[in-house]
């Protein structure tokens, strides 16, 4: 059984829906939730400027979730999940008084004045599917890739901390580079 959960959790978001809509069963959901929950909450709390509402509306996001996808045919999950979140959190904030908050077009404006909202949910997806596959690395691999792209230390600094050959060091890199390209291209498809 615990196979089975393994292979689940690998499913495209796409076999997740479809197999959530025959078997009404929310554990498919729950690993949507897994994937993306952190992403929503962002969402909200960019847009509601208060941790305890915005863990709340993550709660309320996935059960509307839940009943619109037994209705709605979803064909991109991650953009429609985007804008089900921006929505609810517009709605929220237009139930407020007018005093307790900003113009709605205003608030709306400056959020997506100088980062597209979705754009930065897609990044934020995408940043956390590269952590994942840094994790499938090789240690050597997850090391130096580590120290060089994300502490930015130059070859000879990598080589120097690890006790690695400065050609080490690079064919390290450089492999880590290729099979985390490989793992990106497998988890996508």
């Amino acid at each position: 059984m615990r196979k089975t959960k393994k292979n689940i959790k690998q499913f495209p978001d796409t076999e997740l829906i479809i197999q959530y809509k025959k078997s009404k069963n929310n554990k498919y959901i729950g690993i949507l939730f897994e994937r993306y929950g952190h992403l929503v909450y962002g969402v909200c709390l960019k847009y509601l400027k208060n941790i305890q509402e915005s863990q709340d509306a993550t709660s309320l996001i996935f059960e509307k979730v839940m009943v619109d996808l037994l209705r709605m045919d979803v064909k991109n999950f991650k953009s429609w999940l985007y804008m089900v979140s921006k929505n609810h959190c517009l709605m929220q904030l237009r139930k407020k008084k007018p005093a307790e908050t900003e113009n709605i077009a205003e608030l709306e404006y400056k959020l997506e004045d100088n980062h597209n909202s979705e754009h930065v949910f897609i990044k934020e997806s995408q940043l956390k599917n590269l952590e994942e596959a840094i994790k499938k690395l090789k240690d050597e691999q997850q090391q130096c890739i580590d120290l060089f792209y994300l502490k930015e230390k130059t070859y000879d600094e990598v080589a120097d901390l690890t006790g690695y050959e400065k050609k080490t060091v690079k064919s390290y890199i450089q492999n880590g580079k290729r099979n985390l390209k490989i793992i990106l291209t497998e988890n996508h498809t």
